[in-house]
């Protein structure tokens, strides 16, 4: 665009709507380097000042009628000058069309997102903007209008002179993809909201007693209002995983409240050892984001009084929760002690460890989870078996295989929803004493 062709937009642009600095240079925001639109329309208003001052020094009406444009559609003091030392009226300033003088709130709006961020601790921010439909159809309206090109938007402006600010006072980048928080500003309205974004701690838990369920079991008849069947906790059983590792996080962090995600779960009787299985706390509108992992961790085992032990927590990241919902099929190692209602043999205990291992399994839903799973069958596949006698009826049985696998069901068949399984290979009734969760491997943790 050629700068006369410019500056005659820009004219028409101010003859027929009152436009502010900010709101005339963002009609031409991609022209020109080291700008912002408030220097590039106070630049064309000069400009235009200018030639309106030849003009009117030249006795032509135009000059004095563009001076009286740039004074009351412009608001521009140096135009209001010369009209004054010309001995002519100025008219009144008028508010800008299309951003009703909201530009002029810049600063007192950037103190109003300081005060609401200063209850968050945070390494990161965003500024996003919230218009009314109708400013934003003026200024769609408008470009058409102008048939304008090169601007961009007052969402874009906003965002970006009041992001540059904040970030100048706190030191502190914008991040377009993960902030921390998002400060949400309606320019119009003057409101200020802020969208807090979730924390997430990573670990492994070790899960040493038995009686623990890994999630908060709302009371089944009276879904968690308080009963007598519950004791008025609302509860099934009086603490749980999640509830150990969540409530000192929460303590921590000053969050409003915690959702935890784990890569499978053990049953309610069973043990978790080893190395632990993985797991994520996601920590909602937290107010304390800088805190000391190791301290966390040693406030949730010394609470968890030899319950629960966590290890290796981190800071993390929602990729990290996708990562978890992925691991139903990793391999999982298992120990559980079965009591046979015969003795058996070495030979079929030999028979038992080489039809087990590397076998596909089908296992139609569990009868004990039927009722909050789909029934359907599925296929896993036990990688490994080891067979270890205890006495003439007992024996511990190691299990590798996909996650996924109900050893319980391995065990007992199931009424024959599980084949293989112990007992059908044994020919005899077996039971799980013990069950215990020996490794979760997940590939690169």
């Amino acid at each position: 665009m050629a700068l006369m062709e410019m500056l005659e937009k820009a004219q028409k642009m101010l003859e027929k709507y009152p436009l502010c600095n900010h709101c005339l240079g963002r009609q031409f925001a991609l022209l020109g380097y080291g700008l912002d639109n408030q220097e590039r329309g106070e630049s064309l208003k000069i400009v235009l000042t200018m030639k309106g001052h030849q003009l009117a020094l030249s006795r032509e009406k135009a000059g004095v009628s563009l001076l009286k444009t740039l004074a009351t559609n412009g608001s521009f003091d140096m135009a209001a000058e010369i009209l004054r030392k010309l001995r002519r009226r100025t008219g009144e300033k008028k508010e800008c069309y299309l951003c009703e003088d909201r530009f002029k709130l810049l600063n007192e709006l950037v103190n109003n997102s300081l005060e609401k961020l200063k209850d968050y601790e945070h390494a990161t921010f965003l500024v996003g903007i919230e218009l009314p439909t109708e400013v934003e159809e003026r200024e769609d309206e408008f470009k058409a209008e102008f048939e304008v090109k090169h601007g961009e938007s007052m969402r874009n402006e906003f965002s970006r002179d009041i992001g540059k600010r904040i970030s100048e006072i706190t030191q502190k980048p914008a991040d377009y993809k993960k902030p921390d928080i998002v400060v949400l500003l309606n320019p119009l309205t003057e409101r200020v909201t802020l969208q807090v974004n979730p924390m997430y701690v990573a670990g492994r838990y070790r899960k040493l007693a038995r009686g623990v369920p890994q999630s908060k079991w709302v009371c089944v008849r009276c879904r968690g209002n308080g009963c007598p069947r519950c004791n008025w906790t609302g509860k099934m059983y009086p603490e749980s995983v999640e509830e150990i590792i969540a409530e000192p996080t929460l303590e921590k962090t000053l969050g409003e409240e915690a959702s935890f995600h784990a890569a499978g779960r053990e049953d309610i009787g069973a043990r978790m050892l080893g190395r632990g299985r993985p797991f994520v706390i996601e920590v909602k509108k937290p107010k304390r984001r800088f805190i000391d992992l190791r301290d966390l961790a040693q406030t949730i085992n010394r609470q968890a009084m030899d319950k629960v032990k966590v290890i290796n927590l981190r800071l993390a990241s929602r990729d990290a929760v996708r990562k978890l919902k992925k691991t139903e099929a990793a391999e999982k190692l298992y120990r559980a002690v079965i009591e046979f209602d015969r003795s058996v043999s070495d030979e079929e205990l030999e028979t038992l460890e080489k039809t087990l291992t590397d076998a596909v399994v089908r296992q139609q839903t569990p009868l004990r989870v039927l009722h909050r799973r789909a029934d359907r069958v599925r296929e896993k596949h036990i990688y490994e078996a080891k067979i270890k006698r205890l006495r003439p009826n007992r024996v511990e049985m190691r299990v590798r295989c996909q996650g996924g696998l109900y050893i319980k069901e391995l065990i007992t068949g199931d009424e024959g929803r599980t084949d293989p399984n112990v007992a059908n290979i044994v020919s005899a009734k077996a039971e799980p004493l013990e069950l215990d969760v020996l490794n979760v491997v997940m590939r690169g943790s």
